[in-house]
Formats: C-alpha cells, structure tokens, sequence
C-alpha cells in the first residue's frame, strides 16, 4: 500500500504598486506586487511568507533586484 502527500503552494495577490525605475530590456514602467505564499502538506498550512515581486508593465517579464 502507498501512501501519497500533497503539498501544494498557494499565492494570493495582497495589492500592487508603482515601483521606481524601468525595465533594463524595454525601458517600460516597473511595477511591485506583494503576493502572500502559504504551503499546505495534506491540507495543513506549514510555511507563510509575504513576498515582494517585480514586474515590466509593457513586457511582462519578472524583473529581479540586484545589489
């Protein structure tokens, strides 16, 4: 007999906001995105994070923030 676990990852978008700079590919308007991670393992919540996203308005691509 196996046994099988889910775990899955859920994100919920907590509100959006104009970030300062633009894109390095298309020059276009950066926006940040706050999005809530919760990880559930059988239908328990087991991790919660608030994470801080950025995106291009005019490509859509994910931008990443280097130091």
């Amino acid at each position: 007999m196996w046994l099988v676990y889910v775990c899955e990852e859920e994100e919920r978008e907590l509100g959006r906001q104009q970030a300062p700079g633009s894109c390095p590919h298309c020059g276009g308007k950066v926006e940040a995105m706050d999005v809530e991670t919760q990880w559930k393992f059988c239908f328990l919540p087991m991790c919660f994070k608030i994470k801080r996203k950025l995106f291009c308005t005019l490509c859509s691509r994910r931008l990443v923030l280097s130091y």
